[in-house]
């Protein structure tokens, strides 16, 4: 991202920090995917896994669960906002191997090479998600699983009235609305995932690949040689 496209998401979310870990929580069926994008990632107790755009931490519990309390789970989110509600939920659960790092999930760097990496909703907002899924396996230990979880418009012959509301969701949620695009958003986004989702399969091995959610949400793993 520029500066200028940095700050302006961090002012977006910040903003509405509140209403979105709300929606994290309480959207119904959500929590099912999120477990979904967890088991994608075929954790073992004592794993380490990142989590990047980790907002406020909603993956927290179903990345936990799986690493047990000899396992990391890092979470890594640009937004000052949003990791201030992670860190609470932290606090609150009394999480001792959940850690929060304030950085930008596309540059940043590890002491040591992770289990896994999660990005749930993220590569959609990258200006290069093929290059961030990239450099993500590239960070991986040797063996180490990548998932996506993603949502775009549906390619499924009922889609029509199912990507007219989920257009109105990616302007709602967009930072710069439909100002910042030469395209329309609900495109740009769709380009961005399958971008990230080409990316996946070229870095990794033993892809694999779901939809949910009439065909709106896509999970997509894979691993590292």
């Amino acid at each position: 991202m520029s500066r200028d496209a940095t700050a302006a998401a961090q002012q977006f979310y910040g903003r509405w920090a509140d209403f979105y870990d709300l929606l994290a929580r309480s959207t119904p069926g959500l929590g099912d995917l999120r477990a979904r994008a967890a088991d994608a990632l075929a954790l073992g107790p004592g794993d380490t896994v990142v989590e990047m755009g980790c907002g406020t931490g909603a993956n927290f519990p179903h990345l936990r669960e799986r690493v047990g309390p000899s396992g990391r789970v890092v979470g890594v989110d640009f937004t000052q906002e949003m990791l201030a509600r992670a860190r609470d939920r932290v606090q609150r659960e009394g999480w001792r191997n959940v850690h929060c790092v304030r950085a930008d999930a596309t540059e940043v760097e590890f002491c040591e090479a992770p289990d896994a990496v999660l990005a749930t909703f993220v590569v959609g907002m990258l200006a290069d998600p093929a290059g961030a899924v990239e450099r993500w396996a590239d960070r991986l230990a040797p063996g180490g699983r990548l998932a996506l979880l993603d949502a775009a418009q549906t390619t499924r012959w009922f889609g029509w009235p199912v990507n007219q509301a989920f257009r109105g969701l990616v302007v709602a949620s967009s930072p710069s609305g439909t100002d910042a695009y030469d395209a329309p958003p609900w495109t740009v986004l769709d380009g961005r995932v399958a971008a990230a989702r080409r990316a996946l399969r070229k870095c990794t091995d033993e892809t694999t690949h779901s939809e949910h959610a009439l065909g709106v949400v896509r999970i997509t793993a894979g691993r590292v040689s």
